[in-house]
């Protein structure tokens, strides 16, 4: 069985935030179902969309796990993202938090170093 997940974003001003998360993701939206949202493709049947929602806007908190942690980042720094905040857990589990224009939290986790 396939399962598809959508992760929703709201953001308040829709050409400032969709420029942002073609920084973040690398890449244009995978496809604009409206006027009003972008959704990118993050993963086979994984997503994340933007919908203009301004009395919501800057309230979500995504964390994506991947496995190309450290790459993902310096890729990211390359289109100009700086991450917010950069942390290690106990266990070793890192996590970068980057913050949109709206102050929306969209993290980036990975497994402890070898």
């Amino acid at each position: 069985m396939t399962v598809d997940l959508f992760a929703g974003v709201s953001i308040r001003d829709y050409a400032a935030a969709t420029a942002w998360y073609e920084q973040l993701f690398g890449a244009p939206p995978s496809f604009l179902p409206n006027d009003k949202e972008a959704v990118w493709e993050v993963a086979e049947h994984r997503y994340v969309y933007i919908e203009v929602r301004p009395d919501h806007a800057g309230h979500a908190l995504q964390t994506l796990f991947v496995e190309d942690f450290d790459a993902r980042l310096a890729a990211i720094a390359a289109r100009g993202l700086e991450p917010a905040q950069v942390e290690t857990y106990e266990n070793g589990v890192r996590k970068a938090t980057f913050r949109d224009p709206d102050g929306n939290e969209i993290g980036f986790g990975g497994a402890p170093v070898e």
